[in-house]
């Protein structure tokens, strides 16, 4: 309400005893008055045993003739009046006001305000809430409006194709009122009116909502699935990543996650993707949300490619274009911790798209860290990859929807044994999975059909495949395991076939160290363009040549412009080489990553034999390491 005087220009503060008068905004309705007090109001008809007066669009009444004190009035005269009785059928009667000195005070229509969970079909409601979509179809304009208990759609309607309510955009807070309806099975509101929220009214509701999300966004406080110290520091900061994607959610805002094509990612990507799920259906009224707000994508390489980012973003941008969102969140799991990464983070950063990133890769955070919104590595607390970004992501797979624990216990051994995890704890995840009903060469099976059902997926998603051969969110585990077993037996197969050609043409040297080294030409001796690739090639020959030996070996697979590393009881500082070989070898293009006994680098064509020649003189002088050892996991 705001005062203002009447009859006085003086002060009409605290210490102005004149009686009040009333004067309605046009939308106010019979829940804004109250019996006994005065009002302004104007005559809208005069009959033969009284007048009509109106106080607002939505509030009028009778003045009746025993109540004119013998005075006249004609249509649009103001009067004050006072209200006398509002009966049961709703109308409203008055009498005149007798007052000559008074101060008005303005009075604002305040809506009885019905939470979006709480609307129901048929029921006509008022919500307040923050624009989050806008999307223009063919017939209305869908308004998704977003307060403290979820998010729903609005349909209003202009004329075919015409942009109802061009004044509102994305971001407002609004007052939205209409008539809920179910529209192709969804609930929806028929839009009556839309009003744009400003001054103290858009202040208190903003207080409002950002009060409520980030309660709403707080993870769940769940205990670790394995006792384990050195994850203990990882707890904190997966909980902010939980809270970020909570509150992007609540927000509406698409999420997207990139990760890794590999078994590891896959067990990071999954339970992730399963659990932002349950929760966007938490949320929004419409039971297809999910499919609109969050997609997953694998990426072949162990960083954010510029082709990746450039579809992420044309993808994107032709959301908001189409359907009114806002640019996505992205999500990056088992890659995007390097250098590498960093052109593809700038692009985004022209669309100011916020990033989390959570890696057990060797990290750059000079590089990366002030393009990040969320950066969790084990390297950054004195770590290394023995943490697989698996056994994080069920973590806070869990801090999101933790009714997913029974669901996920087998899924972080899973993700250690995929990428060959010396933690003290894999004996602990084997075993919890085996309440889960596996064994370890279960478990191992499970990781060799993920690596190929990704390899032959390539690019894309195949959600409901992979999700029923890590059985996270299978519906017929009878399937999954038949699943498993035909996708892990042709797997086998085809290493077999694989390494038959190539190992007649593997060369053996022993380095100054004493460690082993195997080199193979992929290019020349392995087949091209089916499973497994190269560095799933080069990882069988390695486990091979490990067991073989149950010695210090590294071993070297390459192509004509890439070579795949492995290693085992040698401690090889991957992402150290590659600094050190883009600067000795003279336009060899040098680049890569991994972690310290395992990567794979990329260079020119033409420099390759330079490169890999300074590369073994280099892993001729790294230090040997038993606890690099990994037989021990092997067998």
């Amino acid at each position: 309400m705001t005062d203002s005087s009447a009859g006085d220009s003086g002060d009409a503060g605290d210490a102005d005893s004149r009686p009040i008068v009333y004067d309605l905004a046009p939308d106010c309705t019979l829940t804004d008055v109250d019996v006994g007090a005065r009002y302004h109001a104007t005559v809208n008809g005069v009959v033969e045993y009284g007048v009509f007066v109106d106080l607002s669009e939505n509030v009028s009444g009778l003045l009746h003739e025993s109540n004119l004190n013998g005075e006249e009035y004609d249509v649009g005269d103001d009067v004050v009046v006072k209200l006398e009785e509002i009966k049961e059928n709703g109308d409203v009667s008055f009498a005149l006001a007798d007052v000559d000195d008074y101060r008005t005070l303005d009075v604002e229509h305040e809506p009885e305000i019905t939470a979006v969970d709480d609307a129901r079909v048929g029921e006509t409601v008022t919500v307040e809430g923050e624009i989050t979509q806008i999307k223009q179809t063919g017939g209305p304009t869908i308004f998704h409006v977003a307060d403290e208990t979820g998010i729903i759609g609005a349909a209003a309607f202009e004329e075919a194709g015409v942009r109802a309510y061009p004044a509102v955009e994305v971001g407002d807070l609004v007052r939205l009122n209409g008539t809920v309806e179910e529209h192709e099975g969804e609930t929806q509101l028929e839009v009556e009116g839309i009003t744009v929220l400003e001054g103290d009214t858009a202040a208190t509701a903003r207080e409002r909502l950002d009060e409520a999300t980030a309660e709403r966004a707080e993870p769940a406080s769940v205990e670790p699935l394995v006792e384990w110290e050195a994850f203990e520091s990882l707890r904190e900061e997966l909980a902010e990543v939980a809270r970020l994607l909570r509150r992007t959610v609540l927000e509406g805002r698409p999420i997207r996650i990139r990760h890794h094509a590999d078994g590891d990612g896959m067990c990071a990507s999954i339970p992730v993707q399963l659990a932002l799920e349950n929760f966007i259906d938490e949320v929004h009224a419409d039971d297809d949300a999910a499919r609109h707000h969050l997609k997953r994508l694998p990426s072949k390489a162990p960083f954010y490619e510029m082709e990746d980012v450039t579809r992420d973003l044309n993808f994107a941008l032709e959301g908001r274009a189409r359907h009114g969102q806002k640019l996505p969140f992205l999500l990056m799991l088992d890659n995007g911790s390097t250098e590498e990464d960093v052109p593809a983070y700038k692009n985004l950063t022209h669309y100011d798209v916020p990033i989390a990133v959570v890696d057990h890769h060797h990290p750059d955070p000079e590089a990366v860290n002030d393009l990040l919104d969320a950066h969790v590595n084990p390297y950054l607390h004195g770590e290394d990859y023995r943490i697989t970004t698996g056994m994080m992501c069920v973590e806070l797979a869990r801090m999101i929807d933790p009714s997913l624990t029974d669901e996920l216990r087998h899924v972080p051994a899973v993700a250690g044994l995929s990428d060959r995890s010396k933690a003290e704890v894999m004996d602990e995840f084997v075993e919890l999975a085996g309440t889960a009903g596996y064994d370890r060469d279960e478990l191992g099976d499970i990781g060799e059909a993920l690596d190929y059902a990704a390899h032959w997926l390539r690019y894309s998603e195949g959600k409901t495949l992979v999700n029923d051969v890590l059985n996270v969110g299978c519906d017929d585990e009878s399937r999954h395991h038949e699943l498993v077993e035909f996708l892990a037996t042709r797997a086998a197969r085809d290493v077999d076939e694989q390494l038959e050609m190539v190992e007649p043409h593997v060369e053996h040297e022993t380095l100054e160290s004493g460690a082993h080294l195997y080199t193979a030409d992929l290019e020349n001796f392995a087949q091209r363009f089916t499973y497994p690739a190269p560095g799933n090639t080069t990882g069988e020959l390695h486990d091979r040549k490990v067991r073989e030996h149950g010695e210090p070996v590294i071993t070297i697979g390459y192509g004509p412009d890439f070579a795949v590393l492995r290693s085992d009881g040698v401690r090889l500082d991957i992402p150290q080489m590659v600094t050190e070989l883009n600067e000795e070898v003279t336009g060899g293009g040098v680049s890569g990553g991994g972690h310290l006994v395992v990567g794979s680098i990329k260079f020119v064509k033409g420099r390759r034999e330079d490169v890999i020649d300074a590369l073994v003189e280099k892993m001729g002088e790294a230090e040997l390491d038993e606890e690099l050892s990994s037989t021990a996991t092997l067998d």
